[in-house]
């Protein structure tokens, strides 16, 4: 894989797509370099899949443009099919084929070829894990396939033609943790070889391998940034990680108080985010007179879900919910 030469390799400037009265994407704007990982995250309905399909020319645009590749997407949406790789949201193979099958489609459609660098497939296939060992799959339908399994093979088929440009949405959906972190192996390995790569997930832990995260909230950018530098400038104060007896009165009495700037649920525990200036003897102080019985409390590093649910409250947008090491319950989408 290669870059797109001078320049980003995804530009997006004031796109706009409407649907009917309904603004699906309203003048998003955002450019990633060669060689990076861009996250673009937001709940379900904020537009990212949308933005996605415009920048892969399957979309035309109401208003702003975009260049993938070096390629105008609204003059020649045909070549930047040529040059990307795009895996969607759902599961888009051919559950009636074998994974050997369902490449082989897909390579005639990229007209991969082996352009004396050997078979595409074997080599795709090599890359994601899929090749060799004794449980190959080989003539097991896809459809009877475990998730993982699926997953990588739609990622192959991705690659098959050495794209500069991946467009991976929601890749690790529905897949075990090991098998997310083989992704996102995969995907570091893309990027180092000179791909852009823009990833949607659901989840947040997951947005801090990206070189750079953006937020979209009801088809708008709200927040974007490196994910250090988000975390920092959502909390110039101290995070703390409380662990009590009575999550509902802590999390209550916390809410209430004009010094705690976010306090959510994060599995058993609440996260806090005090203003500058405030600690936890204060949070202790007033965890006892709120009836929440005895607390454990220590200071933490904020993680991304922590800004970003600080980042939606303040747009008035729903909470994103959910743990931090896992889905935040269909918010991030």
């Amino acid at each position: 894989m290669s870059g797109s030469g001078d320049g980003p390799a995804i530009l997006a400037e004031g796109l706009v797509k409407r649907f009917g009265v309904f603004t699906a994407v309203d003048g998003v704007s955002f450019e990633v370099p060669p060689g990076r990982i861009f996250g673009l995250l937001g709940a379900n309905g904020a537009g990212k899949s949308t933005a996605i399909r415009m920048l892969c020319g399957l979309l035309a645009p109401d208003g702003g443009r975009a260049r993938v590749a070096g390629i105008d997407v609204a003059r020649d949406p045909e070549g930047v099919k040529s040059r990307i790789g795009y895996m969607s949201q759902k599961f888009s193979l051919y559950g009636d084929l074998t994974p050997r099958e369902n490449a082989e489609f897909f390579s005639s459609l990229y007209d991969a070829g082996g352009g004396g660098r050997g078979d595409p497939i074997a080599r795709a296939f090599e890359r994601t894990g899929l090749s060799g060992g004794a449980g190959r799959p080989e003539g097991v339908l896809t459809r009877d396939l475990s998730a993982g399994y699926r997953q990588r093979l739609a990622l192959a088929c991705a690659i098959l033609h050495r794209p500069r440009v991946l467009f991976l949405d929601e890749p690790t959906a529905g897949v075990d943790p090991v098998a997310r972190r083989r992704f996102w192996d995969l995907i570091y390995g893309f990027a180092e070889e000179g791909a852009a790569v823009l990833v949607t997930t659901h989840y947040l832990d997951e947005a801090e391998y990206c070189s750079e995260v953006t937020l979209m909230r009801d088809g708008r950018i709200v927040a974007a940034g490196k994910p250090g530098d988000l975390k920092r400038a959502c909390f110039p104060g101290i995070v703390l990680e409380i662990e009590c007896g009575s999550t509902g009165p802590a999390l209550e009495a916390l809410r209430r108080e004009p010094w705690v700037e976010e306090a959510a649920v994060f599995g058993s525990r609440i996260h806090a985010a005090l203003a500058p200036g405030f600690g936890s003897d204060r949070v202790s102080s007033l965890l006892a007179a709120s009836g929440a019985g005895e607390a454990k409390i220590r200071e933490t590093d904020p993680t991304l879900e922590d800004a970003f649910l600080k980042i939606v409250s303040s747009t008035g947008a729903a909470s994103l919910g959910g743990a931090g090491s896992g889905p935040t319950g269909g918010g991030a989408r």
